[in-house]
């Protein structure tokens, strides 16, 4: 081992729980790899967490299990950690590490990459321009994504988010018959999530367009820190040197957060909000940025991370910061799941933020912006309109009102209530012309004539008459 690499050390100051202290050493970089050796001989990766003036420190991905403070022996390697990559991992599954899960062996490396990685430069940065089909009415036609984009899906404990989850993979991978390869990186999931998201995609077929790194509850908790950044050094592989489309989902980013609470904790730092680290904002805003398009480049890397929101609580640091860091939200209701509908996509509270460049004529359809806003107006008005007939009743409300409860009810029930049958995006618009249909015209201020004549004959014909 000493022969391998040149720097070693061989007394450790303390060790707490993941985490290696060790005297300052000449020449050592900040993320360098680390090989650890016990007593036993068993071989151990680190990488270093922290050079000070007087101390090292050094985070053990495997855990510091079995180390030993005297017999222990540190090889600082001179390199960084890298993560090997071929196009060979398409189809298959590997830990939070990199390394491979399935027990169909080590792939043959066509480049090695450090994972650390960097946010897009802005400068490089090409503006998004073309949507992804999600198969699901509640995100396409009212929050549609776009590629390049990074929109976190908001969800609660208990709300079937996994189902979502692996239901817009398997739709975006049949979608694009091939084209748009899913990088899938799941932190901190039980042995039951694993097998859930494993057969999923393995009954699908989508997993021969998709590669799964899934760190398991019981596995160290410093591999949760790897696995979005080797997902993400996976996707920046196969959309700009290979120039494919990716998306990337990222389960659950309140578990990575967790881990580096964790961390922070061992280091004994000052802690922030709630006890995370002070630079959790930085740390969070490090992997979404790393979503983009870059000019001159083909291929796009677009980020759906799932964050679960504590209590429910939307103000939660985590939840807080990445409102802040990325361009929007879907948000997963409570209320309507408990009503038995599904997907639990709540309309009024999500936003994708850069909606309008991936929507309108020539690329979904010239009256999709004014359909949205109709559709959205009409529903909010409707949910305001439910809690004023839960005080003074429905005998109070007038014929209009009573119809645009009426639609509130079927946008609800038929629009969102899709199951897991995919829409595309026509049929999507055509379920919500024929929702407006029960509306009179006078009521639909925000969708142009010539939209009305060409979707609802019926409506303009309606509105000459009066």
């Amino acid at each position: 081992m000493a022969e391998l690499y040149s720097k070693a050390y061989r007394k450790i100051n303390e060790i707490k729980g993941p985490l290696v202290f060790l005297d300052n050493v000449a020449d050592v970089k900040f993320n360098e790899r680390v090989v650890l050796v016990d007593s036993q001989q068993r071989r151990k990766n680190g990488q270093v967490l922290e050079v000070g003036e007087r101390v090292i420190v050094v985070q053990v991905f495997e855990g510091s299990d079995g180390l030993d403070k005297k017999a222990t022996e540190i090889f600082f390697t001179g390199d960084v950690v890298k993560l090997p990559l071929s196009e060979e991992m398409l189809g298959r599954v590997f830990d939070g590490s990199g390394h491979p899960r399935d027990g169909l062996g080590e792939i043959f490396p066509e480049v090695e990459r450090p994972i650390t990685g960097s946010p897009i430069n802005p400068v490089s940065r090409a503006q998004p321009r073309d949507y992804i089909e999600t198969g699901i009415s509640a995100i396409d036609l009212m929050n549609t994504l776009v590629k390049g984009q990074k929109l976190p899906i908001f969800t609660g404990a208990g709300l079937p988010a996994n189902q979502v989850t692996a239901q817009i993979a398997r739709q975006v991978i049949r979608q694009s018959e091939g084209e748009l390869v899913v990088i899938f990186g799941g932190m901190g999931i039980t042995s039951r999530e694993y097998n859930y998201f494993y057969r999923q995609f393995q009954e699908s077929g989508a997993l021969a367009n998709a590669i799964l790194f899934l760190n398991l509850a019981d596995d160290p908790t410093i591999e949760r820190i790897l696995t979005p950044k080797m997902a993400l050094t996976t996707a920046e592989y196969f959309a700009f040197d290979k120039g494919k489309d990716v998306l990337v989902i990222l389960t659950d980013m309140l578990n990575y957060a967790n881990a580096l609470r964790e961390i922070s904790s061992a280091r004994e730092e000052i802690p922030g909000r709630r006890g995370y680290p002070g630079y959790l904002y930085t740390d969070l805003a490090t992997n979404y940025e790393r979503a983009g398009l870059i000019h001159g480049q083909p291929g796009s890397v677009t980020q759906l991370p799932i964050v679960t929101m504590p209590n429910d609580d939307i103000t939660h640091p985590v939840i807080d910061l990445t409102g802040y860091i990325t361009e929007g939200q879907i948000l997963l209701s409570r209320e309507l799941d408990r009503q038995g509908i599904y997907p639990p996509v709540n309309p009024l509270p999500s936003l994708s933020r850069l909606m309008n460049l991936g929507i309108g004529k020539g690329k979904t359809r010239e009256d999709h912006r004014q359909l949205q806003d109709q559709l959205y107006a009409l529903y909010a008005q409707g949910v305001e309109l439910r809690r004023l007939t839960a005080i003074i009743g429905s005998e109070g409300m007038g014929a209009a009102e009573q119809r645009v409860l009426k639609f509130t009810e079927r946008f609800e029930r038929e629009f969102v209530n899709q199951g897991e049958q995919p829409r595309s995006m026509q049929e999507s618009m055509e379920w919500g012309w024929q929702l407006l249909s029960e509306v009179p015209r006078s009521e639909l201020r925000r969708v142009e004539d010539k939209f009305v004549e060409q979707y609802m004959p019926g409506k303009a014909a309606e509105a000459v008459a009066a």
